[in-house]
């Protein structure tokens, strides 16, 4: 059978336009109401593949008065991360976790190190001279990754339709994996609003 051409043009236009996208709003608190900023908010797509995120800029933790800075940072898979030294003592980074085991050995002020972040998980960091400083990278598998502001609340834009995986995770949050997940559905061009509440333990 001959299709017309005009047919066949418009059926491609039609094709190639994206998919009407939601606004997905999330906001955290604890048993007592009190808003959680710096919990890691991540969406994935159910019964469809999540596309891989999209790595903007530069990626940096800096070790700056005996401390990590930032405490949490987000970064894609396979992100290089730079771990510039501000202070006048040296430092020895390292992480034992499961998602990437390395070690940056003694280096002084001024001096930098790179690691690069290939697989998806939290890497607890840790410096070997200095027990205090802890940090965390959160190196995640889907371009709808942020961190919740000062009042509790992240927002991840163009979140396509359907049903979608809300994991809400904290370094002092009292779950397994320091995380809880939703599982909802959202409609076409939606703005939805998830309310996740969790239990928190106190910082050491």
């Amino acid at each position: 059978m001959n299709f017309p051409q005009s047919l066949i043009a418009l059926s491609l236009a039609v094709a190639s336009l994206p998919a009407l996208a939601a606004t997905v709003t999330v906001q955290v608190r604890d048993a007592q109401g009190v808003t959680v900023p710096n919990a890691v908010v991540t969406v994935h797509l159910e019964g469809r593949p999540t596309p891989p995120p999209r790595r903007v800029g530069a990626y940096a933790i800096e070790q700056r008065n005996i401390q990590f800075n930032p405490f949490v940072t987000i970064v894609p898979i396979g992100a290089d991360v730079s771990f510039p030294n501000r202070d006048k003592v040296r430092h020895h980074v390292y992480s034992f976790s499961q998602a990437k085991k390395f070690e940056l050995k003694l280096y002084a002020t001024e001096q930098n190190r790179n690691v690069r972040f290939d697989k998806p998980g939290i890497v607890p960091l840790g410096c070997n001279i200095h027990d205090q400083m802890s940090a965390f990278v959160a190196v995640v598998d889907t371009p709808w990754a942020t961190q919740t502001d000062t009042s509790g609340v992240a927002r991840l834009d163009d979140v396509p339709g359907g049903v979608i995986t809300i994991t809400v995770w904290h370094p002092f949050l009292r779950a397994p994996g320091n995380r809880v997940t939703r599982t909802i559905r959202i409609a076409d061009a939606a703005s939805v609003s998830e309310a996740v509440t969790v239990t928190l333990r106190a910082a050491k």
